[in-house]
């Protein structure tokens, strides 16, 4: 398997700053309307759900679902105007606190189940649907001023849930709860543990000038984190460059950018994102281009994100030893598998040196191959930052005769998305609906829903949104938008996720054409769409993908490598002009360069995770000096002057 940098599953978790409640206020969500089921409108009062809102001048809807005589719970929408997204966050917030309140003055004993940990959990699965219709518009929508309008409530809600996270009245009545020694069992015990290890996590053993003190710091943090994403998610770098600087460049490729003239010569609109970026370092033969475009899409955000990041970590670090933690990495990792950074950091110095024998033997291949192609007199017997693309492609052409353009003409949008549903539904048991008329928040986006093969049971409903377009999240994640778990009147609510990605776009008589990796991609996203669909839970903050952060890839990582089979292969596979499968040879060829350059490419993943490590076991740092110091000790390729890639590594 070669890894791949970028796939996620998108939570809010801050870096594991926040309390959960926090993660449900502000976790991305939004609506499905499938035809294929009979649905139910209903605006929600006092009657249908005691506390949620009665007042709320949006005019929020329940739709509730009717498959087979079973009645299941949608709550999701998307279509808020900006004034809307506001007046939903304030009611969110307003009656979370009711809650709250409720919790805290219940009386000493007349603690039950009920009354002191159920009605958090109810209120936890309500905040997760519902402040999804606030935020996952700020990472989707075509209109700036819902973007902003999300940003702006996503602010004011991580604040609210900081605030709620802190609150000693509720804490000391949910341990005047467990102090009744309640016998729980299952979900219920483990979400009253974990119910309580928030709490204590969140610093309520602290005196309360300290408390107050680290209210603030978080608070802090909890913005510089909406901010730094919102920088992301609005950037518009891009270079304008010539035909001959875009040389070997193929067609296909500059087919897709924007153009203009400029006295007689043609120039083409290059941004940074994924299917602008990956293709021109590949290709242009130009090295003073690679160098340039490497330099503006390692300089993304620079000027905005790096005193926010720093900031970001230098609070993180006071937050942990405030709370009795070594490191911000050991407060992290307290609640992960892996339970210490020094656990990791013995992973990795065993990891490394087996990596380290592989990596410099491609590396030296890698070397010979430029020196060959530049000429000795202007060879510098290094891999430099805009180099590696370039190189690993003309490595995998040289010596297994692989084109990427070619191959992609095998995999044309349409058919890769029939056929990985195909493989999926044969693999997990299940059948998926496509809803042609489904609302949506853009046209490009597709609907299905899910059923079980064998007993026709609904499942949950996922949407695809596949290509860049501008302010929308830039890189390939699922978004859990409602958890499959139990709502508060018993019926059980089916899971919706979104897989939001930026692969390559339609040209002009010509499909969206993908490339191997992106297919490979595509396989991994939608293996966490699965994941949130297939799993069963009683609590949202358990339910799908809500699992520890160490674990949640796994099953995707799992489940890419079918991608890797041949009989998959051709099943995916149907050129857009003559329909044809993969040939043969080309099969054997794809196959055998598999583990192209792995040891370079899986360095490459260990320096993604020290830096992360290393940032996080320090008080103040440097982003960009540590960030090219580590990259070029541990990839063995060099980075570009004046750039800090650390500021648009959204993962961090």
């Amino acid at each position: 398997m070669r890894p791949r940098g970028s796939s996620s599953v998108r939570c809010s978790e801050l870096g594991g700053d926040n309390h959960h409640m926090l993660r449900a206020l502000v976790r991305p969500s939004l609506l499905i309307i499938t035809p294929k089921l009979t649905i139910q409108p209903r605006t929600l009062s006092q009657k249908v759900i005691p506390r949620l809102y009665s007042s709320l001048s949006t005019k929020i809807h329940d739709f509730n679902i009717m498959v087979k005589g079973t009645q299941y719970v949608n709550r999701l929408r998307f279509d808020l105007d900006a004034k809307q997204i506001g007046a939903l966050a304030e009611e969110l917030m307003k009656n979370t606190k009711k809650v709250y309140d409720q919790v805290a003055a219940i009386k000493p004993g007349e603690h039950t189940f009920e009354n002191t940990v159920k009605v958090i959990a109810d209120d936890e699965t309500d905040c997760d649907v519902l402040s999804s219709n606030v935020s996952f518009p700020g990472s989707v929508s075509t209109e700036k001023e819902i973007r902003d309008a999300a940003a702006e409530a996503e602010t004011k809600m991580s604040s609210f849930g900081i605030e709620m996270g802190m609150r000693v009245d509720v804490f000391k009545s949910v341990e005047a709860y467990e102090a009744t020694n309640p016998g729980l069992k299952g979900e219920d015990a483990r979400f009253l543990q974990r119910l309580l290890l928030d709490f204590k996590r969140a610093g309520l053993a602290l005196p309360e000038d300290q408390r107050e003190e680290l209210k603030a710091l978080k608070q802090r943090i909890s913005d510089a984190c909406i901010k730094f994403q919102q920088n992301l998610n609005e950037d518009v770098s891009h270079l304008w460059l010539s035909a001959s600087e875009l040389e070997g460049v193929p067609d296909g490729v500059l087919g897709g950018f924007a153009s203009e003239d400029r006295e007689g010569q043609t120039f083409y609109k290059v941004t940074m994102k994924y299917p602008d970026y990956m293709p021109s370092m590949k290709y242009c033969k130009v090295e003073e281009t690679r160098k340039k475009l490497d330099k503006c899409y390692g300089s993304r955000c620079l000027e905005t994100n790096t005193p926010l990041l720093e900031e970001i970590i230098h609070l993180r670090d006071k937050c942990a030893k405030m709370l009795g933690y070594k490191t911000h990495a050991h407060y992290v990792h307290e609640v992960r598998m892996a339970k210490t950074p020094e656990n990791v950091q013995d992973f990795y110095a065993s990891l490394r040196p087996k990596l380290e024998v592989l990596a410099k033997k491609e590396l030296a291949k890698i070397l010979d191959l430029k020196k060959r192609h530049v000429g000795a007199e202007k060879f510098d017997n290094k891999i430099n930052s805009w180099d590696f693309l370039y190189y690993d492609r003309l490595t995998n052409e040289e010596e297994y005769s692989i084109n990427d353009q070619e191959i992609s003409e095998y995999f044309p949008m349409e058919h890769v998305t029939n056929g990985i549903l195909e493989i999926y539904q044969t693999i997990l048991g299940l059948r998926f609906e496509l809803a042609p008329d489904a609302h949506v928040w853009h046209e490009d986006v597709l609907s299905y829903a899910v059923y079980d093969k064998a007993s026709g049971e609904a499942m949950g409903h996922f949407y695809l949104d596949m290509y860049p377009r501008e302010g929308k999240y830039g890189h390939a994640a699922a978004f859990p938008l409602q958890r499959g778990c139990e709502e508060r009147r018993g019926q059980y609510q089916l899971p919706t996720t979104a897989m939001v990605c930026n692969f390559s776009k339609p040209q002009p008589g010509k499909p969206s054409l993908l490339k191997h990796e992106e297919v490979e991609t595509y396989f991994h996203e939608f293996g966490h769409v699965m994941h949130g669909i297939c799993a069963r839970a009683k609590y949202s903050r358990f339910a799908g993908t809500s699992t520890e952060r160490d674990f949640v890839e796994c099953p995707s990582q799992m489940l890419e490598n079918w991608c890797w089979q041949k009989n998959v292969l051709v099943r995916l596979s149907s050129h857009y002009q003559t329909h044809k499968p993969l040939p043969e040879d080309l099969l054997n060829k794809m196959v055998a360069a598999k583990n192209a350059n792995s040891g370079l490419l899986h360095a490459r993943q260990v320096f993604y995770g020290i830096f992360d490590l290393t940032v996080h076991t320090q008080d103040k740092v440097d982003t960009a000096s540590t960030f090219n110091r580590l990259k070029e000790e541990i990839t063995y390729t060099g980075s570009t002057p004046g750039t800090n890639p650390a500021a648009s590594f959204g993962h961090l």
